[in-house]
């Protein structure tokens, strides 16, 4: 395997918007369109977790199965099946301090650096993320774009209060920007920054895209994402399976 490619696995990285002001208070346009984007998603179900399965390509060359799940907004865990192992990535919240730490063959094992941990842990589903609105997040309406060919609805969206003396610019570090289908309102790409392990002030730049949505439990569930880093295609997922609210335990999202 790559290193690239695992880096991308253990890191995570996406790119966001930079605003001289930040707003206080969400924009009410942006919390109905996010509000909106969740029901088109989950429709009136509640949604307390997931986990998705399939096929997963790692450098455009095929990998194994995948598995993603994530409980609430903080927990997720990613396992992906290499020839020479399994590829384990957790975001832990559970203590209340936002936690990391990932697993590779041969050994290998790390945990992320507090920044690398303000963005949404759920990635892979935004429903479970910032497009829910919360207290503690700031909502932004950026406009009516067209991306990729597609009219979409950006959304903005930052952490109410993030800060410390240590790191460079901590209130921008959990920024993220969504974009909406504009006449479904599915998610169709999520943008964020990651940064390498000693350096939070470098942005990695990475580009989540969800196409080709189906119906699985009720649910809409995009069976097609990419990730890209600085442009270039690192890792596909191809799901084939999806359940909801089966009780995942907590134990699973342990970042030891």
């Amino acid at each position: 395997m790559r290193s690239s490619a695992l880096t991308l696995l253990i890191v995570g990285v996406l790119s966001s918007c930079a605003y001289a002001q930040r707003p206080e208070a969400s924009d009410p346009l942006a919390v109905t369109l996010a509000t909106q984007s969740v029901a088109a998603v989950v429709g009136k179900a509640h949604i307390t977790d997931v986990m998705l399965t399939g096929s997963a390509t790692l450098n455009k060359k095929e990998v194994g199965d995948f598995k993603l799940m994530a409980s609430g907004a903080g927990e997720s865990r990613l396992e992906v099946l290499s020839s020479s192992g399994t590829i384990t990535v957790i975001r832990d919240a559970q203590t209340g301090v936002l936690v990391g730490a990932w697993r590779a063959p041969n050994n290998r094992a790390g945990k992320f650096p507090h920044h690398n941990c303000l963005t949404d842990s759920a990635w892979f589903f935004p429903a479970l993320g910032s497009l829910a609105p919360a207290p503690a997040v700031v909502l932004t309406y950026i406009g009516t774009e067209v991306r990729n060919g597609t009219e979409v609805q950006h959304l903005h969206s930052s952490p109410r209060q993030v800060s410390s003396a240590q790191i460079p610019n901590a209130q921008t570090l959990g920024d993220m920007d969504f974009f909406l289908d504009a006449t479904t309102l599915l998610p169709i790409a999520t943008t964020f920054n990651a940064h390498p392990d000693n350096d939070a002030s470098t942005n990695l730049l990475v580009d989540i895209e969800f196409s080709e949505y189906h119906q699985m439990s009720g649910i809409m569930v995009p069976t097609h994402i990419q990730r890209y880093q600085q442009g270039t295609l690192l890792l596909e997922l191809f799901v084939t399976g999806a359940s909801f609210n089966s009780g995942l335990p907590l134990s699973l999202f342990a970042a030891k």
